[in-house]
């Protein structure tokens, strides 16, 4: 929402807003020029024309009543994205895992190329401010593309597909990617196979390839065939497989990935981040860069020298020997993605220590339909704590259907040693105890979880010199 307040205010608009809370976003908007008033209920200025509500908001908020009381518009931000989105070269990555950090070093390759592209991104990346400024979701670029094949062509603007809602079909894409399909929100849903048609739809609104249409679409993990029929634009696969149009490669060891080009072309790059995952997230964000028009050669540059955004594998840094990281993942496979990536990479185990994770299950109804996989997902670690599942959109009668202790329950079946622990300040208690020298601390989750992984820095570096366990 912050991103796009930016960029409706650099488009002329004149804006205001609410939130339940203050935050250093809410701070920064502030700071350049857009109000933001900090209440539960929020007034409706009395010279409002449009409201713009995020997936968060209900239909009952009395902003949202007052502005239909009055007859005004209300916007989805996935139909005030897509609105922006006219008249511009839209880039929509989508996929179920992935698309933050896809679109922040998509946002990075092409302002190293020279593109000047607009870009929004649901999480803080530094790469993307400009020199001298704070780092934000949301990067704005010129109005149309200076350099390269689309050279005039008006302005590029990157952003995030969700799934959630159906909200991608709001978007006007030119070019898009589906790195990966998986079940989720099938509180929405119901099923995979509704999500697939979903992705269907949304990759169905790309424009003819003769006018510019194209998909980038997973070889494998994307149903790409179900995804991809009837799709009037030019296909194109990124993946591991000899067979895909875009071939991954990918050496672990040295975390340097290549990339062959559908014309036979290749390029390599190093990255900062670990993982398999990384590795594909990056070439998804290599065969979009190129495909707009960016050399090559500085994509692959650029890439090299991408440090990572919020949240995302984020390196907090090490207190009493304890490395801490924080990251987003709150889908069984971003969680079994992230610990082997970690496990691989830093290695606790190499320093006699333990990956102990702190997950903070991500809405009842996607703990409830996912909780076989959750159990699954969390192989890597040695310790697992899990709070209070993090409640948001969900209806009342989900959170009697399933609580944190049902996974912990499932975890020490599956021999992995868990607990359930509540508030967050009990937990970093546990942590203060529990944690020892050589260990990887890691807390996932889409919640406020992240103040744990502070919370516990701030703990162990307030302690005197030598009392640390």
């Amino acid at each position: 929402m912050s991103g796009l307040a930016r960029l409706l205010c650099a488009r002329g608009a004149r804006l205001s807003g609410s939130d339940q809370t203050a935050s250093d976003v809410t701070a920064a908007l502030v700071r350049e020029g857009i109000p933001v008033t900090i209440e539960p209920e929020g007034e409706l200025p009395e010279d409002a024309e449009i409201l713009v509500v995020s997936a968060a908001v209900r239909p009952d908020h009395p902003q949202w009543v007052a502005a239909e009381s009055r007859g005004l518009p209300v916007l989805t931000y996935a139909q005030a994205l897509g609105r922006c989105m006219e008249g511009r070269t839209g880039v929509a990555v989508a996929g179920t895992h992935g698309k933050s950090t896809t679109v922040a070093m998509l946002g990075h390759a092409l302002i190293q190329s020279g593109l000047e592209p607009s870009v929004i991104v649901g999480a803080a990346c530094a790469q993307l401010a400009r020199e001298g400024g704070a780092p934000t979701g949301f990067r704005l670029g010129a109005d149309a593309v200076p350099t390269g094949a689309l050279a005039e062509r008006p302005g590029l603007l990157i952003a995030e597909a969700c799934e959630f809602n159906r909200s991608f079909h709001q978007l006007v894409p030119t070019v898009a990617s589906v790195s990966a399909v998986e079940a989720d929100h099938l509180d929405i849903y119901g099923s995979l196979d509704a999500v697939v048609e979903a992705f269907n739809v949304f990759a169905r609104r790309l424009p003819h390839e003769d006018d510019g249409g194209r998909l980038l679409i997973g070889h494998d993990g994307a149903h790409r065939r179900e995804v991809a029929a009837g799709v009037v634009a030019r296909v194109e696969t990124v993946g591991f497989a000899p067979g895909a149009d875009w071939r991954v490669g990918y050496d672990s060891a040295e975390s340097r990935v290549s990339l062959v080009t559908p014309d036979g072309a290749s390029i390599e790059w190093v990255m900062r981040l670990p993982g398999e995952h990384n590795a594909l997230n990056s070439a998804f964000a290599a065969a979009h860069a190129i495909t707009v028009g960016a050399d090559p050669a500085r994509v692959a540059d650029a890439l090299s020298g991408f440090t990572g955004l919020a949240r995302r594998l984020e390196n907090l840094g090490e207190t009493a020997g304890v490395r801490v990281y924080d990251d987003y993942g709150h889908h069984p496979t971003e969680i079994d993605a992230t610990l082997r990536a970690l496990r691989d990479h830093d290695r606790p185990q190499d320093r006699g220590g333990r990956l102990v994770c702190v997950f903070q299950p991500h809405q009842h109804s996607r703990t409830r339909f996912l909780l076989d996989e959750f159990a699954q997902s969390f192989s890597q670690a040695d310790i697992v704590i899990v709070p209070h599942i993090y409640f948001v959109r969900d209806s009342e009668t989900e959170l009697t259907r399933v609580q944190a202790g049902d996974l912990v329950d499932k975890l020490r079946d599956r021999g992995v040693r868990a607990m359930h622990l509540y508030p967050f300040e009990a937990i970093i208690e546990q942590l203060e105890v529990a944690c020892r020298p050589g260990d990887l601390l890691v807390v996932m989750g889409a919640g406020p979880v992240w103040k744990v992984a502070r919370g516990f820095i701030d703990a162990m570096s307030a302690q005197p010199a030598g009392s640390a366990p």
